[in-house]
């Protein structure tokens, strides 16, 4: 069965990840898009894109195979590519869908396809719910391919190269003068992954001094996760002291989210990177408007939005609900706490790339160090702390938690005062001092999580000690 999480679908290559698997999908797609098309009288155009992992370019192929064989012309981004660029191209050539080839920040034995649709978005459930009932009622037979080079030169499969549009955007949209005065030194690591390219040249462009790590091709990520955290950029952190770096950017695997490291090796969390983007945007640029933010997502948004008289709006996990909230209330932001974020005017996904730029055009444009923005702001609201843990579990446990969670409705008897309980997306705890804890399942991966925030790391390793032994978790 194939099941899109709120990332796409994602499953363990040689298992689930198959050809057999990857083209029902493709063939699933084929007849939901034929479906749409004929009901709009509209000419289906598809992009397809890929990164660097284990089987992603073939797959790339297959998917166009099966595509062009269902009479729907396929752009295929001719070389590796981030997430971000792949979505960018779907907007750009007005079209309504498109898919990346990968498992984005999972370990290297992941593999996976993410579908977009038009204005460069996450698919919605909707769509992915559709697109699931029509693949899980095919049999290999229903499959329609053609060789590659047959699409090719029948004109259904169209090699395309968006690089030189993409970067051209973004250097339309930063300050590139601010960035040239400053000629920041900056490190960068795509964790093994799809971002060096796009990053370095607009960087570049913009006058910076770049260095790069961990750029090499390695299905294997170097044999960690590639995906940004305190834990897995010692090395980034470690240069960025040793040699005086003005600043240490990370993107993982596929570069649709960030990670930072200030001039003093300090990770800056992606919640401080979104408060410090929606601060910037209000203070410094004079935009005004609301941010949206998933509940997992710090509250600390909520107190700079409503100091400029101005919204936070509180969504489910997954990107896509952020691009549609900000639709709706025509937010100036958007992102979560795992590092994804999108800006109005954007691409309406998560970009990487953008953002990392946006963070440099901050640092220039305000004439300070990040650690001495993150200060003003902190002085100003407050300072929250984050811990997030992750428990796997089997399925007898899954069920007896979610029993406890979902049916029952159980909580800690916790002594600080609760002022809600949300059970839109998993179980969330709002106390009345302004912190929080949340209790979820992933979307992506066979794991609980449970997100808590805190105006002290005490009080926050606290609640979250107590929600793991009230839940007999290890």
């Amino acid at each position: 069965m194939i099941k899109f999480g709120t990332g796409g679908w994602r499953a363990i290559i040689g298992e689930e990840f198959t050809k057999d698997n990857v083209t029902l999908l493709a063939q699933g797609i084929a007849l939901y898009i034929k479906n749409k098309d004929e009901e709009e009288k509209d000419e289906a155009g598809f992009i397809v894109g890929y990164d660097r992992r284990f089987l992603s370019k073939r797959a790339a192929m297959w998917f166009c195979e099966v595509m062009a064989a269902n009479e729907i012309t396929v752009y295929l981004i001719r070389d590796i590519a981030p997430t971000p660029l792949i979505m960018y191209t779907v907007d750009d050539l007005k079209l309504k869908y498109g898919i990346a080839v990968t498992a984005s920040h999972n370990s290297y034995d992941y593999n996976g396809i993410k579908l977009f649709a038009g204005g460069g978005r996450d698919a919605s459930l909707e769509t992915t719910k559709e697109i699931e009932n029509i693949v899980n009622g095919l049999t290999l037979k229903d499959i329609k391919e053609m060789e590659f080079e047959e699409g090719i030169n029948l004109g259904k499969i169209k090699e395309i190269d968006p690089f030189n549009d993409y970067i051209d955007n973004i250097l339309q949209d930063i300050d590139v003068g601010k960035i040239k005065e400053k000629r920041l030194k900056v490190l960068l690591d795509p964790m093994y992954g799809v971002a060096k390219t796009c990053l370095q040249t607009v960087l570049i462009s913009a006058r910076c001094s770049i260095d790069v790590i961990n750029d090499r091709h390695d299905p294997l990520f170097g044999g960690r996760l590639p995906s940004p955290s305190a834990e897995t950029l010692n090395k980034l952190r470690d240069m960025v002291v040793d040699r005086k770096y003005d600043l240490g950017i990370a993107t993982d695997g596929d570069a649709d989210r960030l990670g930072i490291i200030d001039e003093k090796g300090n990770f800056i969390h992606p919640n401080d990177i979104l408060v410090l983007l929606y601060y910037y945007l209000l203070e410094y640029k004079g935009i005004k408007g609301g941010v949206v933010r998933n509940i997992a997502t710090t509250h600390l948004l909520d107190r700079i939005a409503k100091d400029y008289g101005e919204e936070c709006y509180e969504v489910p996990v997954g990107f896509k609900h952020i691009s549609q909230g900000m639709e709706e209330h025509g937010a100036i932001i958007g992102g979560e706490s795992s590092g994804g974020l999108t800006i109005n005017g954007r691409i309406r996904g998560k970009d990487g790339i953008y953002s990392a730029s946006l963070i440099v055009e901050l640092i220039c444009v305000t004439n300070k160090k990040l650690s001495e923005l993150l200060e003003e702001i902190h002085n100003k609201y407050g300072k929250m702390y984050m811990e997030e843990r992750n428990y796997a579990f089997s399925q007898m446990k899954k069920e007896e938690l979610y029993h406890l969670l979902f049916v029952e409705k159980k909580l800690p008897n916790y002594k600080q005062p609760i002022k809600k309980i949300s059970y839109e997306d998993g179980m969330k705890i709002y106390f009345e001092n302004d912190g929080w804890i949340i209790a979820r399942f992933s979307g992506t991966e066979p794991v609980l999580r449970i997100y808590a925030e805190m105006e002290s790391s005490l009080e926050v390793s606290k609640i979250a000690n107590e929600m793991e032994q009230f839940l007999n978790l290890e």
